[in-house]
Parts: C-alpha cells; sequence; structure tokens
C-alpha cells in the first residue's frame, strides 16, 4: 500500500514539473517579440524619416535662387552702366511733393535694376529754385535734376508754364489732371528743351493751391490791403499781389521764416502741406483758404544728365516719372485734408472764402497782361476749355 502510495506522489510531482516546463517555456517565447518589437518601431522607421525631410530641405533654397537671378536678368537696364544722379527739393520730405519725390527716386533706382541711383537733396539744402536752376544751366553736373514750381520756369525757356500759375485758372484739382494728362501738357514740357536752354520736363505734379498767410488776422480781401506780402522774382505774382492792394516784397524761401518773425514781411503764400512743414504757423498763424493758384510742379532733368543714360535707362526714367505723377495725384488731397486738420487742432486760424469772385475780378488784369499773343490766348483757352 505504501508503495502504491508513493508511486502515485512520485507521478504528481513530475506532472508538476512538467506544467512548471511549458510555463517557462511559454514565457520565454512571449518575451522574445516584446523585445524584438521597439527595435522594430524605433531603429528603421526613426532612421529613415530624416533622410526623407532632409532631401527636400536642401533642394528648396536652389529653387527658390533660380527665379531671383531670371528676375535681374529681366531688368529693362541690366547690365547698364551706373549712374548717380542729383536731385534738388527745396522742400522737405514730409511734404506732397516730398513724397512724389521719394516715389520718383524708388521707382526710378528698381525700374533701372539699380543702374540708376537718385540722390534726392531736400529741404533746400541746395537752394532755392532759381539758385537749383541757375546751377543746373551754369553746367558741370553738380545738380542733375530738381522738383521745380512751372511758374519758376518762365525765365529759363518756359514761357507756357506760365499759363499755368494764372490766378484762377483751375477750378479744381480734376481740372488741374485733366490737363497734366493731355497732350497739350507734354508742349510745355518740352519746350525749354526745344528752345535750346538746357533743360527739359520729365512729368507733372502739384502741391496743392496756394493760400495767402500771416502773423496778422486776415478775414477779408480787405485785410491784404497795404500788407508786405513775400513773392519769388514773378512777374506774374507780382501782379497778384498789387492786384489785391498789397505790397510785393521779395525775400528767398531760405529767409522767409526769418522775415515774418522780424516784420520785414507781413505775409506770404504757400500750399497748405508746405505751410505746416515749413514751420511757418510758428511764425504766421493765420491762413485764408483763397486758393489763388494750383501749385503744378514740374520735375526736369539737364540735357547733360539725360545724354548720360541709355535708352533703356531713359525708358526707365519715364516710366518711373508717369509712376510718380499718378502716386501725387492720388494722395495729394488726403493728404492735404490731413494737414489741414492738424492745424485747425493746433489752434491755426483758418478762414474759409465763401465768395471768390472779388478776388478775380481784383485779379483780373494780370491775365490779361500776360495772355498777350494770339499762341498764349489760344494755349490758355485750351486749358480752361479742360475743365
Amino acid at each position: 500500500m505504501r508503495k502504491k502510495l508513493l508511486s502515485v506522489v512520485m507521478a504528481a510531482t513530475l506532472a508538476a514539473s512538467a506544467l512548471v516546463g511549458c510555463g517557462l517555456q511559454a514565457a520565454d517565447q512571449a518575451a522574445a517579440p516584446a523585445a524584438e518589437a521597439p527595435k522594430e518601431e524605433a531603429a528603421a522607421p526613426a532612421a529613415e524619416a530624416p533622410k526623407e525631410e532632409a532631401a527636400p530641405a536642401a533642394e528648396a533654397p536652389k529653387e527658390e535662387a533660380a527665379p531671383a537671378a531670371e528676375a535681374q536678368s529681366d531688368s529693362p537696364a541690366a547690365g547698364d552702366p551706373k549712374v548717380t544722379l542729383v536731385m534738388a527739393e527745396v522742400n522737405p520730405l514730409d511734404t506732397i511733393v516730398g513724397g512724389m519725390d521719394s516715389k520718383f527716386k524708388e521707382e526710378c533706382e528698381r525700374l533701372s535694376g539699380g543702374s540708376i541711383e537718385i540722390d534726392l537733396q531736400a529741404g533746400g539744402v541746395l537752394g532755392s529754385e532759381n539758385d537749383v536752376l541757375d546751377t543746373m544751366l551754369g553746367g558741370g553736373g553738380t545738380i542733375d535734376m530738381s522738383r521745380i514750381s512751372a511758374f519758376a520756369l518762365t525765365s529759363y525757356g518756359g514761357n507756357k508754364s506760365l499759363l499755368l500759375s494764372l490766378p484762377y485758372t483751375f477750378v479744381n484739382r480734376d481740372h488741374f489732371w485733366n490737363f497734366a494728362t493731355s497732350d497739350l501738357a507734354q508742349e510745355f514740357l518740352t519746350e525749354p528743351q526745344e528752345n535750346g536752354t538746357g533743360i527739359r520736363g520729365l512729368f507733372y505734379g502739384e502741391e496743392g493751391f496756394r493760400h495767402f498767410f500771416s502773423a496778422k488776422e486776415i478775414n477779408s480781401i480787405e485785410d491784404l490791403k497795404g500788407m508786405k506780402i513775400r513773392v519769388s522774382n514773378d512777374p506774374v505774382m507780382n501782379g497778384l499781389v498789387e492786384g489785391l492792394g498789397a505790397s510785393p516784397t521779395v525775400v528767398s524761401f531760405g529767409e522767409l521764416y526769418s522775415a515774418l518773425q522780424t516784420g520785414v514781411v507781413d505775409a506770404a503764400e504757400q500750399p497748405i502741406a508746405n505751410y505746416k512743414s515749413n514751420a511757418f504757423p510758428e511764425v504766421a498763424n493765420n491762413m485764408i483758404l483763397d486758393g489763388h493758384t494750383l501749385g503744378a510742379v514740374e520735375v526736369v532733368i539737364t540735357d547733360e544728365a539725360w545724354n548720360k543714360l541709355t535708352p533703356a535707362q531713359q525708358d526707365a526714367m519715364t516710366e518711373a516719372g508717369k509712376i510718380a505723377s499718378q502716386y501725387c495725384r492720388e494722395m495729394s488731397g488726403e493728404k492735404e485734408k490731413e494737414v489741414l486738420d492738424q492745424l485747425k487742432a493746433e489752434g491755426c486760424n483758418v478762414v474759409e472764402v465763401t465768395d471768390i469772385k472779388p478776388w478775380q475780378d481784383a485779379v483780373s488784369k494780370v491775365i490779361d497782361e500776360n495772355v498777350n499773343t494770339d499762341e498764349l490766348k489760344d494755349l490758355y483757352q485750351q486749358i480752361l476749355d479742360l475743365q
């Protein structure tokens, strides 16, 4: 019996050992895949992914560089010699004409592919408009270009330009721009060059209507009588001031601030933006909005400077002028309104003219005196008809 019992126990022990062996083997088999799985997920894909992302990243700059090289070679003046042109501006760059000049410089340099550089000297550092024109016509190339008031060209072969400064010629801005974009305007631009003066007009702009301002209050046309009013040495402006019963007094623009401050003159006239940018409200804080003249301007270049340019550079400059002229047209009215609002907010005494006819009647003589030939009468009538 004891032998039989012992046999049973031994058999049970062997069976248990077999089960334990099977369990250990199963655990070992399950562990093998668990050890291999991280190798497959972490090693193979992780090593390949950076390789696939790195290739496009290395190629991208090469694809972007090619168009940039093509754009430079397509420039209208690619390969042309570098030319630097000095351009004069009597007013600061934050005026309407200063903004137009800056746009012209930007576009001229861009369209020429950098072969033309405009050295823009603003704020009157190169002298008054007459000083600048004298320097340009004297030769030597110290000043190549300038933004000039149309009336300033009268003594420099621009007889037709005198018509643009006659009082109350343009009824509004649209009237002026109808002229500036007409075939008639081209005759005015080319006149100095055709007369052998040595300069030529490139494009038109405007700096807003011109108004009188003074250290004394001006509430009507009567208040101007007997005043000493600053003028440049211009026959039209002299006649205008005399027609208003005032005394024209020639003072250079660079000396106008001190002349108003010391009483050398009682009043002057400027477009609104120029009035503020040149700090004239500090010494003459009264302005009457009579709008006697629209500040028509031209950008001119010497024949000497123009002839330095290649045909491609000349085309680039001409196109830049068209863009700058359009830019002036779009921003001038908005800029003027913005400045006028600032002046009023800062306490400037601004008076509106409600009836312009007495002003027109007072200065009609200066029109008759200067529109004195059949040719000028015909041209002036064509300008009037463009309103």
